[in-house]
Parts: C-alpha cells; sequence; structure tokens
C-alpha cells in the first residue's frame, strides 16, 4: 500500500514530468510501428504470390524476430548515435516480423475461387492481392499488427537506454534513485499502453473477421 501511495504521490507532484515520457513514448512507439508497417505490408504483398522469395521473407522475419530488442539498440549506436532516430529504427524493425509474415499467409490463404474471379475479370495479380486478397487477409493482418503494436509499446521502453525517451527513463531514474514511486508510475503505465494497443487492435482484428464473414 505504501508503495501505491508514494506512485500516486510522485504522479500528483510531477504530472509534467509523466506528461512529457507519455507523449515520448507515444511518438517513439507511433512512429516506429507506422514505418515497420508501411514496409512490412507492401513488401508482404508483393512477395506473397512468389514462393521461394515468400518463403525466405519469412525466414528473414524469424531471424529478426530472435533478435533481442537491446541487442538491436546496441547494433545501431555506432551507425546511428543515440537519441530518438535509432530508437524508432529499432522499434521498426521490432515491427515487421510479424506484420510480414502475417501479410504472406493471410494473402495465400485468401478463397481460391475470390482469386480466379479476379482473374476472370482482368485483373492483375498486383490489383487483384491489393483489391481482392487483402481485404479477405484481413483477420490476419490485423492479428500481426496487433502482435507488432504490443511488441513495439513493450520494447519502446528500452529506449532510455540510448537516450531515446519515453517511459522507460522513469523507470531507470526510479531504479537509480531507489524511488520506488516513480519506478511503479513508468512500469505501470507501460503495461497499460501495452494493454490498451492489444485491445484496440484485437477489436479492429474482430471487426475484420465480422466484415470478411459478412455475406455479400
Amino acid at each position: 500500500m505504501s508503495t501505491l501511495l508514494g506512485a500516486a504521490g510522485w504522479l500528483s507532484a510531477n504530472p509534467g514530468i509523466f506528461a512529457g515520457a507519455l507523449l515520448d513514448h507515444l511518438l517513439l512507439s507511433v512512429a516506429g510501428l507506422g514505418i515497420g508497417v508501411a514496409i512490412a505490408l507492401p513488401l508482404g504483398v508483393a512477395v506473397a504470390r512468389l514462393p521461394r522469395v515468400a518463403e525466405a521473407a519469412i525466414g528473414f522475419a524469424g531471424v529478426l524476430r530472435t533478435l533481442p530488442s537491446l541487442a538491436v539498440l546496441a547494433a545501431l549506436l555506432p551507425l546511428l548515435g543515440v537519441g530518438f532516430t535509432p530508437s524508432v529504427v529499432a522499434l521498426a524493425i521490432t515491427a515487421v516480423p510479424p506484420v510480414l509474415v502475417n501479410t504472406i499467409i493471410g494473402l495465400n490463404t485468401a478463397d481460391p475461387a475470390a482469386r480466379g474471379a479476379a482473374r476472370a475479370l482482368g485483373m492483375g495479380p498486383l490489383r487483384s492481392a491489393v483489391e481482392v486478397d487483402l481485404p479477405l487477409a484481413a483477420p490476419l493482418v490485423f492479428a500481426g499488427l496487433r502482435i507488432a503494436a504490443v511488441q513495439v509499446v513493450s520494447a519502446a521502453a528500452l529506449a532510455t537506454f540510448i537516450g531515446g525517451g519515453g517511459l522507460g527513463d522513469l523507470v531507470t531514474q526510479g531504479l537509480a534513485l531507489l524511488d520506488t514511486g516513480r519506478m511503479l508510475v513508468g512500469a505501470v503505465a507501460i503495461a497499460a499502453l501495452a494493454l490498451l494497443a492489444e485491445a484496440a487492435f484485437g477489436w479492429l482484428e474482430r471487426r475484420a473477421a465480422r466484415y470478411r464473414e459478412a455475406p455479400a
């Protein structure tokens, strides 16, 4: 109870510090996720119909998925230095694998009859993928987005180690200063953002699934 009271006291005494850390965390997460999706989604659409390339892309995504976020941050230090930019690049790398893999799998498991109808209407492979396959694959794509969003929001806490800011600053400062109130506020806020991302993209995933199942 005393720890909770300490966290509440710290938050009431430092609302500006908390708001700044929260804003930095949101900017890091949105930028990293946005760039990752902008890379992974078109790439998944482009390679889904090329079996060997798609298999290689999934394998590459698996390799990226095994890399610890902190190791990625450390590897970027000699190239990009410290601060916001390398943190966003690392988060974008974190976001790519789930979106890329789910996009490829979703497109390859789309209804063959729908793809056949698209070809009969004279649609090319790319147009068919965007206008027919991608809407059918939407539930799996949104599942990949949900996984990526939660991973990015959680990994953004590590940006503090290379000066990227965010809620991770409150956790590391709390540990360094033995300030459990500050540390708890940062940790709870990170967990709450991850749960919020999970809920938001889970809702979108369910909406996409209902849209797919709705009669024409």
